[in-house]
């Protein structure tokens, strides 16, 4: 049923309209983008089961295009409009944070990274490399590797610091089996490319750790 065809006080665009996005409950405003439902689904209910498989707002800003594909009722149009709205939504992160300081707003930096990060399979690390006045140069995926270990060179860190002139960085790190909790491993990390860096200069402000659904920072528990 599309959403033309449903009584004029429950439709959400004249809703939101009339009282504000606010007014709307998670399900009419996905509802707002899906437009439509399939046979037997109003769009709706589509909405609410879309959600409910993602595991709310959080699963579905994490969600793949795979991820997407695998809902039914999902068709090419309604994947690439989402999909579009998620990558708005990252990128409005990723300007906030080259438009302050980052520690203006660590819970942005927190968000931007497990959206980047935290639906990955594999472990990635990622360097976050800052000017002098801790304003975003660029977020860079520097090493991969299996689910339970990556090797991190900190020579080709240093270059890429070097390259960006940046003044200092926030490491960070994935999770896949989806628990933040930092390790021994990740604090010798640490502090070993806390020590390299600084032969150059250049401030470790934190490391990162990325779950599933949290953000741990190491400076925060005192492990910086």
């Amino acid at each position: 049923m599309p959403l033309d065809h449903l009584p004029p006080d429950a439709r959400p665009r004249e809703k939101l309209l009339a009282r504000g996005p606010a007014a709307l409950a998670d399900a009419e405003l996905l509802a707002l983008l899906l437009r439509t439902g399939i046979k037997g689904t109003s769009v709706l209910q589509l909405a609410q089961q879309l959600l409910d498989q993602l595991g709310g707002w959080r699963g579905l800003l994490q969600a793949s295009l795979a991820d997407l594909a695998r809902i039914k009722g999902l068709g090419p149009a309604k994947r690439a409009e989402i999909a579009a709205v998620l990558e708005i939504s990252r990128r409005s992160l990723l300007q906030q944070l080259a438009e302050r300081p980052v520690f203006n707003s660590p819970e942005a930096v927190k968000t931007y990274l497990r959206l980047q990060l935290g639906n990955l399979s594999h472990e990635v690390f990622a360097v976050l490399f800052l000017d002098s006045q801790h304003r975003l140069i660029a977020l860079e995926q520097m090493f991969q590797g299996s689910l339970t270990q990556t090797s991190v060179y900190p020579r080709e860190v240093l270059k890429r610091a070097l390259a960006l002139n940046a003044g200092a960085v926030i490491l960070a790190h994935n999770h896949p089996s989806g628990v933040a909790e930092p390790s021994r491993a990740d604090e010798l990390l640490t502090h070993g490319l806390r020590d390299a860096l600084a032969f150059i200069d250049v401030r470790v402000l934190d490391h990162m750790v990325v779950g599933a659904s949290e953000v741990v920072s190491l400076a925060e528990r005192g492990l910086l």
